[in-house]
């Protein structure tokens, strides 16, 4: 059986309880070690098969999946934050599907809300913004048309932006270019909830200074909601009933 688990955004404590009865049990850990906390593979048990998958492509990973089936294993692919955000698990769950090969995902915290913790920060505020955009720049690999930057930012919503600490300058004037005015309140936060964490806070327009020395590793969080102003939720104002409270 194969399970892959989100491993978190990086304190080893923010893996699910679920996931870390998989860690323990598990036979073979292929990881990604370019990204998770090397931490985690303490729970494995003395006699488990670690592998790093950095260096590796999909058909050696396949292999990994594969020989370990063969031996009744149970492999844990662990994958940073949440499987479901660019872990590329799609293209190995099919592999799997085609081979006959069982597998589950098991879902973990991703980075965009380990960083709204550090920051202290709620992504949809009451008059502000109820939509989140979870996207990043293109670079070497590319984003369909329709996702530009500038495309997005035109929303006017809250935006978390992965893979792009490389990018600052691309991401500063694509999202100038979209709408945002350059005096959006932004936030570069570095390797969220781990020891070496780094936030840094300010405005759009200086998207490069607050990501200086920064390349990899982080995320981008751009909007009114790391403002300061803001409505009050109805859903607790006590003029506001619904089916669990009556005036």
């Amino acid at each position: 059986m194969i399970y892959f688990v989100g491993a978190g955004p990086g304190a080893p404590d923010l893996i699910t309880v679920r996931g870390k009865d998989l860690l323990s049990r598990a036979d073979q850990i292929i990881y990604a070690g370019s990204l998770v906390n090397p931490a985690l593979l303490e729970w494995a048990k003395p006699a488990c098969e670690t592998c790093n998958s950095a260096s590796m492509t999909l058909e050696e990973v396949l292999a990994r999946f594969v020989s370990g089936e063969g031996k009744g294993w149970l492999t844990v692919r662990l994958h940073t934050g949440d499987p479901a955000l660019y872990g590329a698990v799609r293209e190995q769950m099919d592999l799997l599907a085609a081979l006959g090969i069982a597998f589950q995902a098991v879902p973990g915290v991703s980075a965009f809300s380990a960083a709204a913790a550090s920051l202290r920060a709620e992504y949809t505020l009451p008059g502000v913004s109820q939509t989140l955009i979870i996207t990043r720049s293109a670079g070497r690999t590319g984003t369909p048309e329709k996702e530009d930057l500038a495309s997005l930012a035109s929303h006017g919503a809250s935006m978390a932006i992965f893979l792009s600490a490389g990018l600052m300058e691309t991401v500063r004037d694509r999202l100038l270019a979209g709408g945002y005015p350059p005096d959006t309140p932004a936030a570069v936060v570095y390797k969220a909830s781990w020891p070496e964490e780094k936030v840094v806070r300010g405005v759009l327009r200086d998207l490069c200074a607050l990501g200086e020395g920064i390349t990899k590793t982080a995320l981008i969080l751009v909007g009114s909601f790391l403002g300061d102003s803001y409505e009050r939720s109805r859903l607790y104002d006590p003029a506001f009933t619904h089916g669990f409270r009556s005036p």
